[in-house]
């Protein structure tokens, strides 16, 4: 069964205060077109600069995951990024105009009735997911964390966490439902030792700490001193400790409230990779190190598997479009046509082909004993397969031509060689915006990919 991707209807926003600066944050919440995914935005630097929620900017994990691209920080993106996973959000702009999201009270509570508050909205596209076939996993050595991913029917998460202290010794907590979310995890605030505290507090690192957005466990006997330094930070008159092992001002949630907490933020971690998951996750004493670097290598994975998911086509059934209605959207004409097919046309996404014979121009004077299809000449099929996907949003294609801007990350996998079927398949890296478009494009024969590369060209009407 088919799922439509989700954004919000409309904008909100909230405030708060920076745990780590004490600073007020402003945050808001705004819808985002199709296959955008999760990004914030500085609304507070020139330029309004843009970080997607990416494994690949995760820069530090110290006291939350902290991503940096081009200079630019987000700190503590779990809490948020969770939030938007557990209401099943797809896409979803976060303008922010400083480095941290707001703390609140420790948790994904006031993000999740933020997000609700605006409403979900359906679109077109569908939900791309990563079904987990085998068994996925990554180990610390150094700390014994681990990360397993198992095929499941579902999205489930399990925690298990021993922090090898007497007040908080071993902890369990399981996700069955992602949908279950809001009622189970989302309130699960943060947590940490005593001695954690001290040490942060010495160092200036946590203004905007209070009693109310975080759990603080006593690990060790609370002092005069330490006593004093705890009122002036939390700004209370009284401090002290329950008969559970946490500071007063806060009553559990839940027993395994610590445990929760860190399926939230194994949830808000794991959304770096990038695509919803359908599989189980068993974490054993997870931590934003050893979830992000899980996180960095099922996104790898994942690109390693589309990338070689070579489209099965019958090529014996009749194409979308065969040459002559190629000819009336290009302006291109043998022997520099080098598509032969359209099987496939969508919003976003192109599948042709081409048959590479021994008769093509090109062979006469490339290695003519030994013919080899020349890669700049596998990038423009590729291209001229993109420019229909291009030429296909306006009414009068043949007005139209389509010129290459840039490309990145070609690569060449394998020869082509004469009598080789080559099926190309580019897809859009983000919306078309002014004509242009930005898109991934891949290059399959013989069941293998032979070249990739990411294009972007535009369209312009002919002088």
């Amino acid at each position: 069964m088919s799922t439509k991707q989700k954004t919000i209807l409309s904008e909100v926003s909230l405030s708060g205060v920076g745990l780590h600066t004490g600073n007020t944050v402003n945050m808001t919440f705004k819808p985002a077109p199709e296959n955008y995914g999760y990004a914030f935005i500085r609304v507070d630097l020139e330029g309004h600069p843009v970080i997607a929620a990416s494994a690949e900017y995760v820069v530090n994990t110290q006291r939350g995951t902290n991503l940096e691209k081009n200079g630019v920080q987000i700190q503590t993106s779990e809490h948020v990024l969770a939030a938007a996973v557990g209401l099943g959000i797809d896409n979803l702009i976060i303008e922010i105009d400083a480095s941290e999201p707001p703390i609140m009270d420790g948790s994904s509570k006031f993000f999740v009735e933020a997000l609700e508050s605006a409403g979900l909205q359906e679109q077109s596209a569908e939900v791309e997911e990563y079904v987990v076939k085998e068994i996925i996993s990554y180990r610390d050595e150094s700390t014994g964390s681990e990360i397993i991913l198992m095929p499941s029917d579902k999205y489930e998460v399990t925690t298990m966490v021993d922090f090898g202290t007497k007040i908080l010794g071993t902890q369990n907590a399981t996700l069955h439902h992602i949908s279950d979310f809001k009622e189970e995890i989302a309130a699960a605030r943060t947590f940490s030792f005593l001695h954690e505290i001290e040490m942060l507090l010495e160092n200036d690192l946590i203004k905007g700490g209070d009693l109310n957005n975080a759990i603080v466990y006593v690990d060790k006997e609370l002092s005069e001193a330490t006593m004093s330094k705890l009122k002036s930070a939390f700004k209370k008159d009284n401090i002290a400790v329950k008969p559970n092992g946490i500071l007063d001002n806060l009553t559990l949630h839940w027993a395994n409230e610590a445990a929760r907490h860190k399926l939230l933020d194994v949830i808000g971690d794991l959304a770096l990779a990038g695509i919803r998951i359908r599989g189980k996750v068993i974490a054993n004493k997870p931590g934003h190190l050893v979830n992000t670097q899980f996180a960095k290598k099922l996104a790898k994975i994942i690109k390693m598997e589309k990338r070689n998911n070579v489209p099965q086509y019958d090529l014996n059934q009749p194409p979308l479009m065969d040459i002559h209605q190629i000819m009336n959207i290009l302006p291109h004409r043998p022997p520099f046509l080098l598509v032969d097919r359209i099987l496939e046309l969508s919003d976003n996404h192109v599948v042709g082909m081409k048959n590479v014979t021994m008769n093509e121009n090109f062979f006469v004077g490339h290695f003519p004993g030994a013919p080899v299809m020349p890669g700049v000449l596998q990038v423009e099929a590729m291209a001229q397969c993109g420019g229909i996907l291009v030429l296909s949003t306006v009414p009068d294609p043949e007005n139209y031509l389509t010129y290459f801007m840039k490309m990145d990350n070609v690569k060449f996998k394998q020869k082509v060689l004469p009598g080789d079927t080559l099926i190309f398949k580019c897809e859009l890296i983000s919306p078309m915006r002014r004509g242009i478009c930005h898109m991934q494009a891949y290059g399959y024969a013989n069941g293998k990919l032979v070249v990739e590369a990411e294009l972007m060209a535009q369209i312009a009407k002919k002088q």
